[in-house]
């Protein structure tokens, strides 16, 4: 039986959460923003018009969903409206039970919670990557500037590609993270991509995160 970082409890459980805002990334002082100037070179945030109803649920928002795949470990996300196109590792925890993040020197490289739902399966499947590093943006920097109605593809070790339409893209403070909207067990498969984001201030770096909420709409 899978298990949830921090909270140990199973996959599927209403308490279900593969991270916390607040421990979502230990990198994100953003000190490439303290360096270039947060005004000019800050990743765009999501607007109000990205965001969906608190009853935006499974068959409700968008195109139906697709039928589940069965469980296989992702090996690349494509979001072609943001030129993401990048290999996917494998995340555990740390020794502080929050999820682990790619290294910080590889910019093209995310991470997805191998503990977790694979992308494709029934449930909610986590993948995350670094908004920037050191020396500039990285793989997630344009994820704010996602719309809805928008694809993302994962590559799946199986052969099989999991094809997802977004549903909302929002910002949330680390005070208040709504844990259970964003790693909610869900009766049908849906992916969440994480970033930093929220806000940005050079005394503490990223303010939260930005999630994309998608749900499976195809395969091939």
């Amino acid at each position: 039986m899978r298990r949830s970082p921090r909270f140990g409890r199973p996959v599927g459980s209403p308490a279900h959460a593969a991270m916390t805002a607040v421990t979502v990334f230990a990198l994100c002082a953003g000190v490439w923003l303290l360096r270039e100037g947060a005004e000019t070179h800050a990743p765009p945030q999501p607007s109000a018009a990205q965001a969906r109803g608190g009853q935006a649920r499974a068959g409700q928002d968008g195109r139906p969903a697709a039928p589940a795949l069965p469980p296989s470990p992702p090996g690349r996300i494509r979001i072609p409206a943001i030129r993401v196109d990048a290999p996917l590792t494998g995340l555990g925890l740390t020794e502080t039970g929050s999820l682990d993040v790619p290294p910080a020197a590889r910019r093209n490289l995310a991470g997805w919670y191998e503990a977790g739902t694979t992308p494709g399966e029934r449930g909610t499947a986590i993948v995350a990557g670094h908004v920037d590093n050191a020396d500039g943006p990285a793989v997630f920097h344009q994820l704010g500037a996602l719309r809805k109605g928008s694809t993302i593809e994962v590559d799946r070790r199986d052969g099989r590609v999991a094809v997802f339409t977004v549903d909302a893209v929002e910002a949330y403070a680390a005070k208040g993270f709504p844990d259970e909207k964003v790693y909610g067990a869900a009766r049908r498969p849906e992916l969440r991509v994480i970033t930093c984001g929220g806000g940005y201030s050079r005394a503490t770096g990223y303010q939260g995160n930005v999630v994309v909420f998608a749900h499976l709409t195809g395969s091939r």
